[in-house]
């Protein structure tokens, strides 16, 4: 591991500019410059990308639980409820939460949600739980089985929790990152809090350690969740994330996603700034894949410079360099560290030859490399790093 000044770094950064989007420490040039006016996406309509076919999950037992499908509707969940892709010992238990989304406004929705609670005993405190929001076209369960969570979370004593996106929401379980009412904390972000809130009151959870983190429009979505209530989590996770504050349309989506969004990567931020002055840390850790053409790599140095701008990390921020060279079973992979006074504030991970799928993952999954590094093991490290404040 090599430290070095912000600046060298950043000025090499900028040398690259031009061409962000051809790989991704191309892409992390435009960390810290001022933005530049990105390509407009063409306003034709979006052509879905095809997801590799998904191996069916085993058969739950009768009356208990099973994994849906993708585009199948939910299943049906019970409070106690184990399901049999949980590759860990502990607790697999499927319960549901009914709330009104958008600040209260509409009809009440009902979200699915699987937890699992490791066999660990919990410290006097209660243990550290981890939200996971998967992407489109995956299920909560599907995802935990996907990213093997629940593996690591047994290791380390974490509980994990994912809510689900319904089909009658989203037809591809997509959670709507890029909708306007959404970004300023409506829509899906009150379900996915009061679920939060549900699961910390009624088993031992220590709220001084509630992580988000999520895989592509999961990762748009827990970003939101975390900018519109930071008082509820101590650390923020995004693989493969699209940038904060744009899109505002399934179009302007596909733009983000393709070209990111230059003229919003500043005032997006100025404007969670401008609305909580006192806005808490958000230490971060972003994922992104070199050949990610899903959602590009452009969107991890927007992102960074949003982490940066939030966290009110100076210019000059110390920052630790490491590589990995890559192996049969691992990809290369880069990693820079943004620390304030000694505290690791910012992660980001580039990681060449991934695609768009969780490093690290179960690979007979669609959107899961086998090639490490792993992701899920990587956001339990940094995530242990970090505690809330409370009081």
């Amino acid at each position: 591991m090599v430290k070095k000044s912000a600046n060298p770094w950043l000025r090499g950064l900028l040398r690259a500019g031009k061409q962000q989007q051809r790989t991704v420490s191309r892409a992390l040039s435009a960390l810290l410059a001022v933005p530049k006016p990105a390509p407009k996406a063409k306003a034709k309509a979006i052509p879905k990308p095809k997801p590799k076919p998904t191996p069916k999950p085993k058969s739950a037992p009768a009356k208990k639980a099973a994994p849906a499908r993708p585009k199948a509707a939910p299943a049906r969940p019970t409070r106690t409820a184990l399901d049999p892709v949980a590759p860990a010992s502990g607790k697999w238990l499927a319960s549901h939460y009914t709330g009104q989304p958008d600040h209260g406004a509409g009809a009440m929705r009902r979200m699915s949600y699987w937890l699992y609670i490791p066999d660990t005993p919990p410290a006097r405190t209660g243990l550290p739980l981890v939200v996971m929001l998967h992407g489109c076209d995956q299920s909560a369960t599907l995802f935990a089985q996907g990213t093997r969570m629940n593996h690591w979370a047994e290791k380390q004593g974490y509980a994990v929790l994912y809510p689900q996106q319904s089909v009658s929401a989203h037809p591809h379980r997509c959670w709507k990152w890029y909708d306007r009412a959404t970004q300023h904390g409506g829509g899906d972000v009150s379900l996915i809090v009061g679920i939060v809130n549900k699961v910390a009151g009624t088993y031992p959870i220590d709220r001084a350690r509630i992580y988000i983190c999520g895989i592509s429009a999961g990762a748009g979505m827990a970003n939101i969740v975390a900018l519109n209530h930071p008082d509820l989590f101590a650390a923020l996770g995004m693989h493969s994330g699209p940038l904060f504050g744009a899109g505002h349309s399934t179009v302007g989506a596909l733009g983000v996603m393709q070209h990111g969004a230059s003229s919003r990567v500043d005032s997006a931020i100025a404007e969670v700034l401008f609305k909580r002055p006192g806005f808490p840390p958000l230490p971060t850790i972003l994922f992104q894949g070199e050949e990610d053409t899903v959602v590009r790599p452009v969107n991890q140095a927007q992102l960074t410079r949003q982490a940066m701008l939030l966290n009110r990390l100076p210019h000059g921020s110390p920052v630790d360099m490491s590589s990995k060279v890559g192996t049969k079973s691992s990809h290369p992979y880069r990693v820079h560290d943004v620390y304030s006074d000694r505290r690791l504030m910012l992660r980001v991970a580039q990681i060449a030859e991934l695609k768009h799928a969780w490093s690290g993952g179960d690979e007979r999954l669609s959107y899961n490399s086998g090639a490490g590094p792993d992701a899920s093991k990587m956001l339990l490290d940094f995530f242990s790093k970090h505690r809330r404040s409370i009081g």
